[in-house]
């Protein structure tokens, strides 16, 4: 396969070629994009250098396989139609055909069957919050459909990009040391700190973060499940956390909730409430401890108190892997195996 990887130098730009690397994808050429300051940039991938080239309308993409397109919605929308003209699959990373109805919305281990189907030639990747969430969903939906749900999500730096994991690191060290706390990526400081604002606001005060985990869900599950989110950005590096409450049509055990989990792909049960205060194995499921697993970490299972078909659970997941560069790789992986 002839790969491409425009963004190559974000966050999820070095964690594609980490992913491709670790699961031996097929390549028989890489070719690296990115904008005019990151052109002329090497990286290794399986012990040769590869050169970022200058991201330019035109050509650049004829004999490619597969686009994986992480270097945000702007970019996504310009150079759509020259990624895709000479056949490439575009693997979207951004949210800028997420809801286009002639663009699946793919969780592999969800509705892979949905990639299968991409009159434009895009596959777009959903939110990283979505993704996380969207795992033990499936577990609990598959017991019983799920109505609607509520979530919290508690959001790292990673979220925001690379630079933005440096600037938190930036601000811990200005605190200690200090001095004045700037701050570029995030509306206020972070460090010590926590913001319930991810994107901007829409009319209905709902900020296009959490109308995207309402939205994303029901597109992804082909239902009219309803989502109402609260998105919070945390000042941890890597792994996005939620509490998330679910309301099922017919009432699920706990016990059916937990074997359910521990048995679904993608999903690892991390619930273990005695052992509070160890760490082997960890009573649930903590970023500081998950960053770089593919999994993604589920604990606290609960029955809801104020709804007989209500559970309540704390999950957790690395969002620049499965939120992001490795659920884009998996959906290439489905494409290659039909």
């Amino acid at each position: 396969m002839v790969v491409a990887i425009v963004g190559a130098s974000g966050a999820v730009g070095q964690e594609l070629l980490t992913v491709l690397a670790e699961r031996h994808f097929p390549i028989t050429e890489l070719r690296l994009f990115g904008s005019a300051r990151s052109a002329g940039t090497e990286y290794l991938f399986e012990g040769k250098s590869y050169r970022v080239e200058q991201l330019c309308h035109g050509d650049q993409f004829r004999g490619v396989d597969i686009a994986f397109v992480s270097a945000g919605g702007g970019v996504s929308k310009e150079y759509a139609q020259d990624i895709t003209r000479y056949g490439a699959v575009m693997i979207d990373n951004s949210s800028a055909f997420r809801m286009d109805a002639d663009v699946p919305l793919v969780v592999p281990e969800v509705n892979a069957l949905d990639a299968l189907s991409r009159p434009r030639g895009i596959i777009a990747n959903p939110n990283c919050s979505t993704i996380v969430m969207a795992l033990p969903l499936l577990a609990i939906h598959r017991l019983s459909p799920i109505r609607r749900v509520h979530v919290a999500t508690y959001q790292a730096a990673s979220g925001a990009g690379a630079e933005a994991m440096r600037e938190l690191e930036q601000q811990y060290r200005q605190t200690l040391n200090g001095e004045e706390v700037t701050h570029r990526k995030f509306l206020y400081p972070l460090a010590y700190n926590v913001i319930p604002q991810i994107d901007v606001f829409a009319d209905d005060d709902y900020t296009k973060e959490e109308l995207k985990m309402h939205n994303e869900t029901r597109k992804i599950f082909h239902s009219d499940v309803t989502v109402s989110a609260m998105c919070v950005r945390v000042p941890s590096l890597r792994c996005h956390s939620e509490s998330v409450w679910v309301e099922t049509e017919q009432p699920v055990s706990v016990e059916d909730a937990r074997r359910a989990i521990a048995e679904s792909v993608g999903c690892t049960l991390m619930d273990e409430p005695a052992r509070s205060g160890q760490t082997d194995p960890m009573p649930y499921p903590m970023p500081l401890y998950l960053a770089g697993k593919d999994d993604v970490y589920v604990g606290r299972i609960r029955k809801d108190l104020t709804n007989e078909c209500g559970l309540t659970f704390w999950c957790v997941g690395d969002q620049i892997r499965k939120g992001a560069a490795l659920n884009a790789v998996q959906i290439a992986e489905y494409i290659l195996k039909q």
